[in-house]
């Protein structure tokens, strides 16, 4: 979610010239948007500028004394769907006969997306690195369980039991360990969550992710529960694939 907020955020604002009629800028908003590269493209007014550097400003009189809303021009802040092409639509807006000015900082938007990258690329390769931890534990705790239900399961086999008869019960064993584990998870970071919000809140001031909604944590337990379930099967399912191999 944090990603997320940084990439939405206005990466590039084209100034407009004084004098511009609404129309104008309705045919650039809708030129922008019309490349598929452009997410959001929101036009600021004299007035809104003005209120927005009073905002910024309003612990500093001084420099609030002599601006006025002629003194700041209008602009249409730009964010892209991909941050790469930025550029691209940065030149597009430097070509418009009504844009002054764009504002690109093209170093601290490459800087962002190489960071943004590495912190994704980094987040995948823990979760599958989690996951393949989560599945070996199961396949070590099933492999005990099922050394230990060895003779039964030979003598279940002697009796004409069916494979499947004998399998089932590993599969509901490596499901409920991977939903378990899953549940435990998901509630240890929830609190976890909730204990640092007022930290949090206060470190990612501006960023409106917190208090985290109970309705996305929902989401994510329902996810979470299904890939812990998967991951316990798929573990069963190798578990005792193994086990009838070294017994035949």
């Amino acid at each position: 979610a944090v990603l997320s907020f940084f990439e939405s955020r206005p990466q590039a604002i084209a100034y407009l010239k004084d004098g511009i009629k609404s129309q104008d800028v309705d045919l650039l908003k809708a030129k922008v948007l019309s490349t598929g590269k452009v997410k959001e493209a929101n036009y600021i007014s004299k007035d809104n500028a003005l209120k927005i550097y009073k905002d910024l400003f309003k612990d500093k009189p001084v420099l609030l004394e002599m601006v006025t809303a002629n003194f700041l021009p209008a602009s249409l802040e730009i964010s892209a769907n991909d941050i790469s092409s930025l550029k691209e639509i940065a030149e597009i807006l430097k070509k418009e006969p009504i844009v002054e000015d764009v504002d690109f900082q093209e170093d601290v938007v490459s800087t962002l997306s190489s960071w943004l990258g590495s912190l994704r690329k980094f987040g995948l390769v823990m979760a599958v690195f989690l996951l393949l931890n989560c599945l070996l534990t199961i396949l070590v705790i099933l492999g005990m369980r099922i050394s230990r239900r060895r003779e039964e399961m030979e003598t279940l086999k002697l009796l004409g039991a069916s494979s499947w008869h004998i399998r089932s019960p590993i599969y509901l064993e490596g499901i409920f360990y991977g939903l378990f584990s899953a549940v435990i998870s998901w509630g240890s970071c929830y609190l976890l969550i909730i204990y640092l919000t007022p930290f949090l809140s206060r470190v990612l001031t501006g960023i409106p992710i917190f208090p985290v909604s109970p309705i996305f944590m929902l989401e994510i337990l329902g996810g979470i529960s299904f890939l812990g379930s998967f991951v316990g099967f798929l573990g069963s399912l190798i578990a005792a694939s193994r086990f009838l191999r070294v017994s035949r």
